[in-house]
């Protein structure tokens, strides 16, 4: 199998890992309560989990693009 295509392959299940992993968090997810540590530690997780999707995105893009 050609790399550039196994590397999709493997960036394409990573994104639906992780949009699956959000979504899940997704569901708890009412914002940050201020004063409230777990509030925001819940806060951080949904940010970084959005960085990941976004990044994977971008880079499934690129090796998209012809």
């Amino acid at each position: 199998m050609d790399s550039h295509l196994q590397k999709l392959l493997i960036l394409k299940d990573k994104l639906v890992h992780y949009e699956t992993k959000l979504a899940g968090k997704m569901k708890r997810y009412r914002g940050v309560v201020h004063e409230s540590g777990l509030s925001e530690m819940r806060h951080n997780e949904v940010m970084v989990l959005r960085a990941i999707v976004t990044d994977l995105k971008r880079e499934i893009h690129i090796l998209e693009t012809p």
